[in-house]
């Protein structure tokens, strides 16, 4: 069973979006790093990047497989988890306390194009 966050906004791609004021810390699922395996690089944008909802920003490699990654939001990104370059395992450790970037929302409206928790919980069938 995978871990799932009450309050939060997730992709059919298995982003998930934690939502404080203005700003989007965007990473993947539990269920999506379990997927991935024992996670061994992450791909980030640079600060100040401009990403798009729907459209690839980076990638996550696993020793099986790699993924893209895909903004559940559009805005600019304000700061990248730095940690991730020296321990991308952190991901596995705990996907949801370990966020990929950190974006200045464009368009808050588009989080009614996302999932609740419990409409992720269906899409992925546990």
């Amino acid at each position: 069973m995978s871990k799932i966050v009450e309050g939060l906004y997730y992709s059919e791609s298995h982003e998930y979006v934690k939502v404080e004021g203005n700003f989007g810390f965007i990473g993947i699922t539990d269920y999506a790093q379990k997927e991935l395996g024992n996670v061994v690089y992450v791909d980030m944008p640079e600060v100040d990047d401009e990403v798009a909802a729907e459209e690839e920003f980076g990638a996550v490699e696993s020793v099986k497989a790699a993924s893209d990654l895909l903004s559940p939001v559009s805005g600019t990104v304000v700061e990248v988890n730095e940690a991730l370059e020296d321990e991308p395992g952190l991901i596995n450790k705990d996907a949801f306390e370990n966020w990929i970037i950190k974006v200045e929302l464009s368009d808050k409206a588009e989080l009614d194009n996302l999932m609740n928790a419990e409409a992720y919980k269906a899409f992925i069938g546990e």
